[in-house]
């Protein structure tokens, strides 16, 4: 709004702040940046390449959490798995592609469904599991990563112990790559997709052959199973009850949404409808989890009857790594090196992925809420920050890949609860009656799932509810310290109020500034008494009446839309709709200066009631006391006091 001169820039801060996140931008008046070219987008098997570093890569510690928690069950657990990922999260996600084809995900979805402060501090919490989600995954595949690195039998020696160094070392080279400056890297995704899932399947199928081999394997496993338990019945409950402990199989999905605006859909697609770009992601879904479903029941399979159970605990060799066991026990160690190396690479690029995962859903909502500085629009600084909690999480889990599996679990099952929320409130409203109890369903299980993880695995929910807390009291201290921000993008003024801009403009500039409240003609002439009196102005200056109605308080940003209208045959109104008058007006007095090159003068009441009270009503309601409030934020905006709009107070 106002032009304010500022010295230049170091280049440190211009290298920081250069190329403000193409991810993350929402509405137009949200983008403070000069946009970025457009983005032309990829096929859709590409692109789930890219979803699928992070999707793909947990086949590196599935299997072995999988033996873990289920034991001699775990095939039979994650075929329950497979259901649910067939049957619950893909058809969730379908829907929740067409509902948000942008990638803002079902975050979004439910941010429509309240209003005021109650929906963003609902809103920073998902964002506090999404957080929880994503830093999760960039430290748990790094110390997976880490994992196969030291356990490779020709490094073991050289390496052993030094997991936590190597883990905060890859961690530190992913805030590197992007740093220096990454966009998508799709081609890479698509070369380590395509050798790691050919890698897998080559241990897959030698792994299948021993079992036919070997068929007393595949006996000794059934017996076991019969012994251990009785009957199907009875393992099919068990393997129901501990179904949550492998929900780790579920993530990737809020990836693949996020990842959405990358698709390349149809030429004929626009922005408000691209429905090839929804048709293009529903394949690239389908395709992840039939894939992923397939290598999933395998993998579990041959982990389960051909390792020995004690190698899948703590300091066995199976731990972590239960398929790099197998390549290096029946392909030898040529083959299990280059195995390990694909692992390390995609679950390091797993990394890569999650980190534009932040970068899409942060941006996206914490500025437009006034709550984070205008940097966190910018993917250095941000990069930095996360690199710096990564490390944190790191250290405080040890680098151990089972410490943070609840944590990864809690993130990912909470999301895609609240995906199946989402679009069962969707269907409800566009009364699809089969859908809508089908997604209840769904939303039920995943609600389950979630408790009963919980309630095992504490721990996620307690790192969840540090970021969850952390988030909500960075946001509000922000929020605190932006408050004084002209927090106006635009200005726009009808016809009529442009005339009186224009009329009054050819006098002094005068404006009232007015609680509107019977707006009878008693109102305006008592107020115009009241300021004369209390400025000593003659009844000869002219007034244009301003009046603000507050819309939602909780809204940082938006522009400002002035209508003007002539109450009772001679008063002139302006009128205009805000999330707060005092930085309303202080907006539209700078736009009257800049476009009339004439300096306004606005009158206001003092407000009764303790200041503090009203800095709170301000803070919160957008109200309280307005003109010191005002003239604060115009000495803000405007550091030069001969040019700053002029504020009377009587």
């Amino acid at each position: 709004m106002a032009t304010t001169e500022h010295p230049p820039a170091s280049r440190l801060r211009t290298w920081m702040l250069e190329g403000l996140s193409d991810m993350g931008k929402g509405t137009p008046q949200d983008q403070q940046a000069e946009p970025e070219p457009a983005h032309q987008g990829q096929r859709w098997w590409r692109v789930m390449c890219l979803t699928g570093v992070d999707y793909f890569s947990t086949l590196g510690y599935q299997p072995g959490i999988a033996a873990l928690a289920a034991g001699l069950l775990s095939p039979i657990a994650t075929v329950v798995l497979v259901i649910v990922t067939l049957a619950g999260a893909l058809p969730v996600y379908r829907r929740v592609a067409e509902e948000s084809p942008h990638g803002e995900g079902s975050i979004s979805m439910l941010e429509r469904l309240l209003s005021f402060w109650q929906g963003k501090l609902f809103v920073l919490t998902l964002l506090g599991f999404a957080a929880t989600d994503f830093l999760i995954t960039i430290t748990l595949s790094a110390a997976d990563a880490s994992t196969h690195l030291v356990e490779n039998p020709h490094l073991t020696s050289t390496l052993h112990g030094r997991q936590m160094l190597i883990t905060l070392i890859l961690v530190a080279l992913l805030g590197a790559v992007f740093l220096k400056g990454f966009l998508e890297a799709i081609g890479v995704a698509v070369a380590l997709v395509v050798a790691y899932l050919g890698l897998n399947a080559v241990v897959v199928v030698v792994g299948m052959w021993h079992v036919v081999t070997a068929g007393h394997v595949v006996t000794d496993w059934t017996s076991a199973l019969t012994t251990e338990h009785g009957n199907i019945f009875a393992m099919i409950g068990v393997s129901l009850l501990v179904f949550p402990k492998l929900a780790l199989g579920l993530s990737g999905f809020e990836t693949g949404v996020a990842v959405m605006p990358h698709v390349q859909g149809d030429p004929g697609d626009t922005e408000e409808k691209p429905a090839g770009r929804i048709r293009d992601t529903k394949k690239l879904l389908t395709a992840a989890a039939l894939i992923m479903s397939v290598f999933l029941i395998a993998t579990s399979f041959i982990t389960t009857v051909l390792i020995p159970e004690n190698e899948f605990k703590a300091g066995g060799q199976a731990n972590g790594r239960a398929l790099a066991y197998l390549a290096h026990e029946y392909l030898g160690n040529t083959f299990g090196t280059i195995y390990d190396i694909s692992t390390i690479a995609i679950l390091w690029f797993a990394g890569a992925s999650a980190m534009a995962g932040l970068l899409n859903l942060m941006p996206r909502y914490l500025p437009r809420y006034g709550m984070a500085p205008h940097w966190a629009r910018a993917v250095r600084p941000m990069v930095i920050v996360f690199t710096l909690v990564a490390f944190l999480v790191t250290w405080i889990f040890d680098a151990n890949v089972d410490a943070q599996g609840g944590a990864y679990a809690t993130g990912v099952l909470v999301l895609m609860s609240s995906a199946a929320i989402a679009v069962t409130i969707a269907a409800r409203k566009a009364a699809q009656r089969g859908w809508t109890i089908g997604f209840t369903i769904v939303s039920a299980v995943l609600l389950y799932v979630t408790v009963v993880n919980v309630i095992e695995r504490p721990d996620g929910a307690k790192i969840g509810a540090c970021f969850i807390a952390g988030i909500i009291l960075v946001s509000l201290l922000s929020r605190l310290a932006r408050a004084f921000e002209l927090r106006v993008t635009s200005v726009t003024l009808d016809d009529m109020a442009e005339r009186f801009v224009r009329d009054i403009a050819s006098r002094k500039i005068r404006f009232i500034a007015n609680e509107p409240e019977t707006r009878d003609i008693a109102e305006y002439r008592a107020k115009i008494e009241q300021i004369r009196a209390d400025n000593d102005i003659t009844a000869q200056d002219d007034f244009v009446f301003v009046e603000v109605t507050v819309g939602d308080p909780s809204e940082f940003e938006a522009g400002l839309h002035v209508r003007g209208e002539v109450l009772h045959d001679r008063y002139r109104v302006l009128t205009l709709e805000s999330s707060s008058i005092p930085n309303a007006l202080a907006a539209l007095m700078l736009h009257v200066r800049n476009t009339t090159g004439c300096t306004p003068h606005i009158y206001f009441e003092w407000t009764e009631g303790n200041p503090f009270t009203n800095f709170l009503r301000f803070f919160l309601f957008g109200q309280g006391e307005v003109a010191p409030v005002t003239r604060e934020v115009l000495r803000e905006a405007e550091p030069d006091r001969k040019r700053r709009p002029r504020v009377h107070v009587g």
